[in-house]
């Protein structure tokens, strides 16, 4: 296993925070930086505080994952990356290509939630 998953997965995830940000800042253009702005809004489109109520979840979604594989750069540069914390055993390579972040191998992940 090496850095390829974890750096790939921080492009990714990288590319979709600055997407968020820049439609946050579009967001903020519309309603004229103003806090209290009326929400007004096509009624088959989603109003203004639900629009800014979305990003501000996938922004934090974003950062979470990053700071998730932060954590998973950290235990590579360890000599631990793909070592379930439960029990010791190699996380198969199909859920590190999934989730390179992950902490556990599939029974422990299931038996975790």
């Amino acid at each position: 296993m090496d850095a390829h998953l974890l750096a790939a997965r921080r492009r990714a995830v990288t590319a979709r925070l600055a997407s968020i940000e820049t439609n946050v800042a579009a967001l903020l253009a519309a309603r004229g930086d103003t806090a209290g702005a009326d929400d007004e809004h096509d009624p088959e489109g989603a109003t203004a505080s639900g629009e800014w109520s979305r990003l501000a979840g996938l922004r934090v979604e974003a950062v979470a994952e990053l700071a998730a594989l932060d954590e998973a750069q950290a235990r590579l540069d360890a000599g631990v990356y793909g070592v379930c914390v439960d029990c010791g055993a190699a996380i198969p390579l199909a859920r590190l290509e999934a989730l390179p972040a992950a902490t556990r191998c599939v029974s422990c992940a299931a038996r975790h939630r």
